[in-house]
């Protein structure tokens, strides 16, 4: 008997689960699922990040002005835009696990392409290609895990999704710095070689191959309309106040995409299968997953933006030692897997949501009140609490996603879901980076000052508490077979 039929569940859809309360185990193969997963979304965004640090370098190697490098990075941005809408379609059509195992090779392959580009021009269409292997590798990996994983050890699966989300942003700095000086710019992208060896391997042994029969035919008047609203807006975002482009390219951009958009909805409403489906968020608990999800990102999506950048120019560290501060929060984030269960079964998706909100904006808050003489120790432990409580929010709003939706609607949500969170992480950064450009303004300096920090984080942290009133629409039994939770009169 394997795993699966032992635990007795037949899945995240419909699946039976012990009763609430009882003592939940979860399977050898649902944590062994959960880490491959893990895994390949840890390497992107590792990727992701370890690439920001290396530009200057490779800059220099091209003979390029480092102001247009951004372009290699908005590059990846778009194509993840762009092709994430379609994940879940392609998955229901040919297999989760084909299609995640081929994501894996893309992107290692463009990997490789980028290590050996040679221009400008070469590394924009690499980082184009590997962001097609992204798009397909993040929802579609998630995807595998919903249709594997039994419901009732989904939130401990998803607890491994959460952690690594939050280890690259902060790993990838120093860990590209690191490579830069010792080694050369292009190991940062041959590390990602054998993880993507070792990642197709695993997936060929032990990812079940599990689909859904039959299907739409692809909406491929929607892939045209979302694809520009989703590259137009993450464009005009990116590079909106960057210097690279002049401003009314960026809001041109915002424009076509918002255009777009409104297309889109129109188009959405006509059409019996859209690639991104807003009927979706009939479900009560994906509709507060989505909503309050992405304020609570787009406070959080802020951090790997400002912190390190405080610490450089206001406290006169090094790069290398705002890395190692910084890395508390993903120390926090580590500590916070074994209590996701506990918690939730404690107190419940709509409890916990509500409370930990409120402590994580909070602890977000104290980041503001930050002072170079503060001892070391304190800033530490206030990072490390922040990293744990936003890595339980993040568990919590994964898995309440999926907490409701059919099973033959899944793919179609994990496309949409993803669509949300790369949406809301790049307005993370654009509402960082315009609280601080706002507040220098008011204040007539050229350079950020500690002050222009302290208030663009107490912002962030408003759009992170902006996300209590969405979680006070789920009833306290939300989600009950899934978090164990039972209400005692």
């Amino acid at each position: 008997m394997n795993d699966r039929a032992a635990d007795g569940a037949k899945g995240p859809a419909g699946s039976e689960t012990p009763a609430p309360g009882t003592q939940r185990r979860t399977s050898q193969r649902s944590r062994l699922t959960a880490l491959i997963v893990a895994c390949a979304l840890f390497m992107q965004n590792l990727d992701s990040t370890v690439i920001a640090t290396a530009l200057p370098t490779i800059a220099r190697a091209f003979g390029s002005d480092p102001v247009h490098m951004n372009v290699a990075l908005t590059a990846y941005l778009l194509s993840l835009a762009v092709f994430i809408p379609a994940s879940g379609w392609i998955a229901d059509r040919y297999g989760a696990k084909h299609v995640f195992r081929l994501a894996i090779i893309v992107f290692t392959i463009g990997s490789v392409l980028c290590g050996f580009s040679n221009s400008l021009g070469e590394l924009v269409a690499a980082r184009a290609f590997q962001g097609l292997g992204g798009a397909m590798m993040v929802p579609v990996g998630r995807l595998v895990l919903l249709r594997t994983v039994p419901k009732h050890e989904l939130v401990a699966a998803m607890a491994w999704l959460s952690t690594p989300a939050l280890l690259g942003p902060v790993l990838g700095p120093p860990i590209g710095g690191f490579i830069v000086e010792y080694f050369s710019w292009r190991a940062i992208f041959q590390i990602n070689i054998p993880m993507g060896i070792l990642g197709v391997v695993l997936v060929t042994l032990y990812v079940d191959d599990i689909r859904e029969p039959g299907g739409a035919p692809f909406d491929w008047a929607g892939f045209v309309l979302s694809g520009t609203a989703l590259a137009s807006l993450m464009f005009g975002l990116e590079t909106m106040g960057r210097g690279i482009f002049s401003p009314w390219v960026s809001w041109a951009a915002i424009g076509v995409g918002v255009g777009s958009g409104l297309l889109y909805g129109w188009h959405a409403r006509r059409h019996a299968a859209p690639l991104i489906d807003f009927g979706l968020l009939k479900y009560r608990t994906f509709l507060v997953a989505v909503a309050g999800g992405t304020l609570f990102r787009i406070g959080i999506g802020a951090i790997p933006f400002l912190l390190p950048m405080m610490l450089q120019l206001t406290f006169g560290k090094s790069a290398t030692e705002s890395g190692l501060i910084t890395f508390a929060s993903s120390l926090g984030a580590l500590a916070m897997k074994p209590a996701a269960t506990r918690a939730l079964r404690l107190l419940g998706f709509r409890d916990t949501l509500l409370v930990n909100c409120v402590i994580s904006s909070v602890l977000l808050g104290l980041v503001a009140f930050f002072q170079p003489a503060w001892p070391i120790a304190l800033i530490y432990l206030i990072l490390l609490a922040g990293g744990f409580f936003r890595s339980l929010q993040f568990t919590a709003f994964n898995a309440l996603a999926y907490a409701d939706i059919p099973r033959p609607k899944m793919g179609f949500a994990t496309g949409f879901y993803a669509t949300v969170q790369q949406v809301s992480a790049t307005l993370g950064v654009t509402v960082g980076a315009a609280s601080l450009t706002i507040t220098m303004a008011l204040s007539g300096a050229h350079e950020p000052q500690l002050q222009d920090f302290a208030t663009a984080f107490l912002v962030v942290a408003a759009f992170s508490l902006c996300s209590l009133p969405a979680s006070l629409l789920l009833p306290r039994d939300a989600a009950q077979d899934m978090s164990g939770h039972v209400r005692r009169g």
